[in-house]
């Protein structure tokens, strides 16, 4: 990837914006003040973009029957096309991103939990996804989408993060793809996908050493299939597991007391006394004294920049 920053959507009221409904905004301080060293934010609010004041009434999301739309109950209006179009107006900048962070509950832009009335009863469940949010996962199934209150948990935050970067490293490949440029970027995902799922791992490989050629459809179910697997955090076993996949990879190098400090070191991970970042450290030490192009590539062992510190809690 070159060392442009990358580009990620935002809601507008998360970088302070005062355009909600009420005026006020829902500033993030992470996104705000330490994910901004490293991005490039272009923020987007729907409701402003379909042309509602600030401030506004109200909107919800409503059943009628199997369908869910975005109503002002002040007004009667129905706003669900008009926020599922200013998904498909923004597409073409929709493209050029590397993740998404959403406000959460929001009626356009939640993208879970969000209160579903029922207009007759005026009772609501939490079980719909914003108007906008859901026509932007539609049209891009890859791209990675977060919610700013599920970023205060750090291995959800931690997750988020390593999908933009792989996304990233995905849209500064070459064009059109070729199968080394594709084999390339697989192999730096190997560890990665191990750790996160390891079916998709098997796969995916399988697919990829069985396909003859890279068209558009296969490149993109590719990378689709990659997102999803990395979805969900890593377990600390499976992360246990890729660690002491890594630790093989040094058995003709380092000595007797070296494999058995490490194996400790993993172990105690794996027992929640120690943060991953201290075998990961040991492992990045033993990489630098006995060199290893295989494991150098790897984007499992610092998939994002070091100073955001993701990891230290983890």
């Amino acid at each position: 990837m070159n060392t442009k920053k990358l580009t990620v959507g935002i809601s507008a009221c998360l970088l302070g914006d005062e355009v909600r409904f009420d005026g006020g905004h829902k500033r993030s301080a992470f996104c705000d003040d330490e994910l901004s060293r490293h991005v490039e934010f272009v923020r987007f609010c729907p409701e402003v973009g379909i042309g509602l004041p600030i401030p506004r009434p109200t909107i919800r999301l409503e059943k009628h029957d199997n369908d869910v739309h975005a109503v002002i109950p002040k007004t009667g209006a129905n706003v669900t096309q008009k926020l599922s179009d200013f998904a498909d107006k923004i597409q073409l900048k929709a493209q050029q991103l590397s993740g998404y962070v959403l406000c959460a509950k929001s009626p356009s832009c939640g993208m879970e939990r969000v209160k579903l009335y029922d207009p007759d009863t005026g009772h609501a469940q939490k079980e719909a996804m914003g108007i906008f949010a859901a026509r932007l996962r539609e049209l891009n199934p890859a791209l990675p989408l977060e919610e700013y209150g599920r970023l205060n948990d750090p291995h959800l935050r931690e997750n988020f993060i390593l999908r933009v970067w792989v996304y990233g490293h995905w849209q500064a490949l070459p064009k059109p793809l070729t199968k080394k440029a594709l084999l390339d970027f697989h192999t730096r995902c190997k560890l990665l996908l191990l750790a996160h799922d390891q079916p998709a791992y098997r796969e995916l490989g399988k697919r990829l050493g069985e396909a003859e050629k890279i068209d558009e459809a296969f490149a993109q179910q590719y990378i689709i299939d990659v997102m999803q697997a990395l979805s969900e955090p890593a377990s600390k076993r499976n992360h246990t597991n890729t660690l002491q996949h890594i630790q093989g990879y040094f058995k003709g190098q380092l000595s007797a007391q070296q494999k058995q400090e490490l194996s400790e070191m993993i172990l105690q991970y794996h027992d929640g006394i120690l943060p991953i970042m201290a075998p990961l450290t040991l492992i990045r030490h033993y990489l630098r004294e006995f060199p290893n192009d295989y494991l150098a590539q790897q984007w499992y062992i610092q998939p994002y920049p070091e100073d955001l510190k993701l990891r230290y809690g983890l």
